[in-house]
């Protein structure tokens, strides 16, 4: 049975990945394939990598990543992301991904030209930097001679690649918005526009998807608002354990189709 996953990108609330990614484990629900974007394409190397859920919280909480963020001054953007460089390295040493333990393909947008790029081989640690560059907050990254940032400039959640590949596709969005009846600054007007402007194209791509995994409300949370991952964690957590029964029914529907072919 071929499962993928889908995770979208979105900062801080990236976390959700892993709280969705923990559920599937502990109900013994196996992803065969990953695609991500941004804070998707860093959790799905991490977790590519064969890393428990919990432990890559851990990791994050432990490392406090927002401190090698490192200002870029005189530079096109307020903060150099290369300097997280070493800290992946660390728990993904062999920086590839054909040494990953699962399949793994993720976004990036290549700035010279305005084109989306997936990238599923070779050196695996600058290619998911890129795809978490965000324009404006992170320097863009050179690869082959050529600028990359955030993939979800264009694609924020990356169906595509498991569609002729995967017989159950699970979603994993993060940027839930809820109702609101009032503006409460300058900031929050444009965070809500720019979550607005990412959630614009995901209502059409659901139709390629079996469950989606969208938190309530998590499109609030600021992307670097790091104080909350152990919350957004296990918020994540529990939508995905009430969602397990939708999974499954989707992964039996096509055992029973399989069989009655046989």
């Amino acid at each position: 049975m071929n499962i993928g996953i889908v995770l979208s990108g979105g900062g801080i609330r990236g976390i959700a990945h892993l709280g969705v990614l923990k559920a599937l484990t502990d109900k013994k629900i196996k992803v065969s394939k990953i695609t991500g974007t941004s804070a998707g394409a860093i959790v799905g190397a991490l977790y590519a990598n064969n890393i428990d859920p919990y432990d890559i919280l851990q990791i994050f909480n432990k490392s406090k990543l927002i401190k090698h963020l490192r200002l870029a001054f005189n530079t096109t953007a307020l903060l150099n992301l290369e300097t997280a460089f070493s800290l992946l390295k660390e728990y993904i040493p062999h920086n590839s991904f054909e040494h990953l333990k699962t399949p793994l393909t993720i976004t990036a947008t290549n700035f010279n030209n305005g084109k989306l790029i997936y990238f599923s081989e070779g050196e695996l640690i600058r290619k998911v930097l890129a795809s978490s560059c965000i324009p404006g907050v992170f320097n863009p990254i050179m690869i082959d001679g050529k600028l990359y940032v955030d993939g979800g400039v264009i694609n924020n959640f990356p169906v595509e690649p498991l569609q002729n590949c995967c017989e159950v596709i699970i979603g994993s969005s993060c940027n839930h918005l809820p109702d609101i009846t009032s503006v409460r600054n300058i900031r929050h007007a444009l965070e809500r526009a720019a979550m607005l402007s990412l959630n614009h194209t995901l209502i059409q791509k659901c139709e390629f998807i079996d469950v989606l995994i969208e938190p309530k409300g998590l499109g609030e949370t600021s992307i670097f608002d790091v104080k909350k991952a152990e919350e957004i964690f296990w918020i994540a957590y529990e939508e995905t354990l009430s969602k397990v029964p939708k999974i499954e029914e989707a992964i039996n529907a096509i055992k029973t189709k399989k069989a009655s072919i046989n």
